[in-house]
């Protein structure tokens, strides 16, 4: 388990851009957003799932682990309250009351989305004599690759686009050279210490989870990963490829050291669908519902667009993958500049059709 002085390290150097900024992660998720909606058929389904077993409890306990901030948050919470009032109405029951509470690491701008819960509740708190219904937010910051809430307390979790981060960059990765992900130039022993802590990471997630939530209690979770077992087959690492290239010309240009470079690796690992899945079945707390998978595009939704003159593809992609994380041990004045860089290498070498992720959807049951 990550400790709070390795998490705060973490969060110092690779953090969400906050949500006052040009270049925020609020202004810039669009591809956070179509995740969710992709997830949303699954998300109903579970519901139902619950409804139909045993139904709600009088408070039934939620959790978005990874929330991040901007306005992708609410409208996640707003799609679960609305799926269970739906099947309460159908159903001819009660509505539970809701406590949702809201995770992100310790430095994650909670502030921005306490602002937009005035609006929230005047819209979902409607007075009730009864008080059937009510839902009520809070914030649980901390790694999720640790323990969050009390023993069998929570009912639900809910992830997105969260679980490909580690908790902590691979210990021994000084031989990656001029890489700062998993590159064709990578030796086996990085792509062996990126698996290795991913299995670790997410087999804690597995069982701090396991230890709250309660039996029959679900789990939706969505992550970056890809489709081979390659680990330099998808766009993610050929994105990260050609950062690490606009920092190697910087180096050249004498904006950065080159040392800084050698010590710098991301802390993220997309895995393959049968690494996800045999994590799970080797845990052996979750029994395995859904299993699917789908691209995502990063300039736009379902299928590729022509390149537009402005703004270009590669400016698209740099505020997405700058939203993401400010590497912000090269310095802050270094960004534009490394961005800039970074998008002139993205016209040139992808294209609309071939810049995307894939993204794994599973849904979990607590056995």
């Amino acid at each position: 388990m990550a400790s709070n002085d390795s998490v705060s390290m973490l969060s110092d150097f690779l953090h969400m851009n906050s949500s006052d900024q040009e270049f925020s992660y609020a202004n810039n998720s669009s591809v956070q957003e179509y995740v969710i909606t992709k997830v949303q058929s699954i998300l109903k389904e579970t519901i139902k799932e619950i409804a139909n077993l045993d139904g709600f409890p009088a408070c039934f306990n939620i959790a978005d682990l990874g929330c991040s901030s901007g306005p992708n948050i609410l409208s996640v919470i707003s799609n679960i309250i609305d799926e269970i009032r739906e099947v309460c109405k159908q159903k001819k029951r009660k509505a539970p009351q809701l406590q949702i509470c809201l995770n992100d690491l310790f430095g994650n701008d909670f502030n921005s989305i306490f602002k937009s819960l005035p609006m929230f509740y005047a819209k979902y708190n409607i007075a009730k004599e009864d008080n059937g219904g009510r839902c009520f937010i809070s914030a649980v910051p901390g790694s999720f690759y640790g323990r969050l809430f009390i023993t069998t307390s929570m009912h639900f979790f809910y992830s997105s686009s969260s679980l490909h981060w580690l908790s902590q960059v691979p210990k021994g990765l000084e031989n990656n050279e001029l890489n700062i992900y998993m590159a064709k130039t990578s030796s086996p022993t990085v792509f062996e210490l990126y698996r290795k802590q991913f299995q670790k990471d997410f087999t804690m997630f597995l069982e701090s989870r396991s230890s709250e939530i309660i039996n029959g209690g679900h789990m939706v979770l969505t992550l970056a990963g890809r489709r081979t077992v390659d680990p330099c087959s998808n766009d993610i690492s050929i994105l990260l490829s050609l950062l690490a290239n606009s920092l190697v010309d910087m180096a050249a240009e004498g904006l950065v050291r080159e040392s800084e470079i050698h010590s710098f690796n991301l802390p993220m690992y997309t895995p393959y669908i049968d690494e996800v899945t045999d994590i799970i079945h080797r845990q052996g707390s979750f029994s395995l519902d859904v299993v699917e998978s789908f691209d995502v595009y990063f300039d736009q939704r379902d299928a590729p667009m022509k390149v537009s003159d402005e703004p270009s593809h590669g400016k698209k992609v740099a505020s997405i993958i700058r939203a993401g994380f400010e590497l912000t041990n090269f310095g802050t004045s270094a960004m534009d500049m490394l961005f800039s860089k970074f998008a002139k290498y993205v016209d040139k070498y992808m294209s609309p059709a071939k810049t995307k992720h894939f993204s794994i959807v599973i849904s979990l049951t607590k056995i």
